[in-house]
């Protein structure tokens, strides 16, 4: 029984490292992205405490600091949003024009083959009025 637990212990700590953490539970390159940012907001967070403590109530210039370099960053990231947003627009106007070209050229494709049934099925009808006009003698007889 106890190397039946100890079986159903390692099992369970298996699945478990499995299934916690998801699918990213191994991504070494995320867990490393996911400690800068913890340390970077570590790092303003020790800033403006710094900030707090060493300023007077009549002195807020270095709040000003640490705030300005945080509207500079949201400044930017608000700026390469619209970028992104522009270029997302761009993209989904070329799809469209993709599949609106498709669709002309599926149509053409469709008319096209129509076409060619009509002009078969003609040819298939005078091949059937002439065939019985060729004498036999002849090499075209067997048509």
């Amino acid at each position: 029984t106890t190397l039946d637990q100890e079986e159903v212990l390692a099992r369970l700590k298996m699945l478990e490292n499995e299934v916690v953490g998801g699918e990213q539970a191994k991504n070494t390159e995320l867990k490393e992205k996911r400690k800068r940012r913890k340390k970077y907001a570590d790092e303003r967070k020790n800033q403006l405490a710094e900030a707090l403590k060493h300023t007077d109530r009549d002195d807020p210039a270095i709040l000003i600091n640490v705030y300005e370099s945080i509207q500079d960053e949201v400044r930017a990231k608000s700026k390469n949003i619209e970028n992104l947003q522009r270029k997302l627009k761009v993209a989904e106007i070329e799809i469209s024009d993709l599949q609106s070209e498709f669709e002309f050229e599926r149509i053409d494709y469709l008319s096209t083959i129509r076409k060619q049934e009509r002009e078969n099925i003609l040819l298939q009808q005078v091949l059937e009025r002439v065939q019985p006009l060729i004498r036999r003698e002849c090499n075209y007889s067997n048509i």
